[in-house]
């Protein structure tokens, strides 16, 4: 990440991160404040729209999927408070429909996790007229399969067995994917 970029991020530069993720929160606020933004964060739908309600702020980047809803929640409450706002999404599962939704909703661009800060600030700036350029460094067919079988294992608490039904897969196969390294 190139922090010393200087941006024209305006007189208001407020942003609001939403995300549950703690660590990659964390990481993503420190980042946009060395880009001259002044953050805040929430880590849910609840505190998002707190937020996006109270003091709606001039951008944001929030996940899609979070512990106590959906994303989009928090979109709308901000489109509603403040239309002129330029808003990223993020997620770890990238879907057609889904981003058809964010922007339908009012979300400026989508972005597949993991991006990194300069990505969500190019996305946030960017004109309507010309599309960003692609990533320098996509991930792999190979990766996004691995990410997507390892967040499904995840959220099934480590269990191999449901996580092969979830999967449509078999459970010899998914425990010999399990225990080999990720691919790059």
């Amino acid at each position: 990440m190139s922090e010393n970029v200087a941006y024209d991020l305006g007189e208001d530069r407020s942003i609001l991160l939403v995300d549950d993720d703690e660590p990659f929160l964390k990481r993503l606020a420190r980042a946009m404040e060395k880009r001259g933004f002044e953050v805040e964060t929430a880590d849910s739908v609840a505190g998002g729209k707190a937020i996006a309600t109270g003091r709606p702020p001039a951008y944001a980047v929030v996940d899609l999927r979070l512990g106590d809803g959906n994303g989009l929640d928090v979109v709308e409450t901000l489109r509603e408070r403040r239309p002129e706002s330029r808003i990223v999404v993020l997620t770890g599962y990238g879907a057609i429909a889904t981003a058809v939704a964010a922007v339908k909703i009012g979300a400026t661009d989508y972005l597949s996790k993991p991006a990194d800060a300069d990505d969500v600030v190019k996305a946030l700036l960017a004109n309507g007229e010309d599309l960003p350029p692609p990533p320098e460094n996509p991930m792999s067919a190979d990766r996004v399969r691995w990410e997507h079988i390892q967040r499904v294992y995840e959220l099934c608490d480590r269990n191999v067995s449901e996580t092969a039904r979830r999967l449509n897969m078999h459970r010899r196969t998914l425990q010999r994917i399990l225990a080999k390294r990720s691919p790059k």
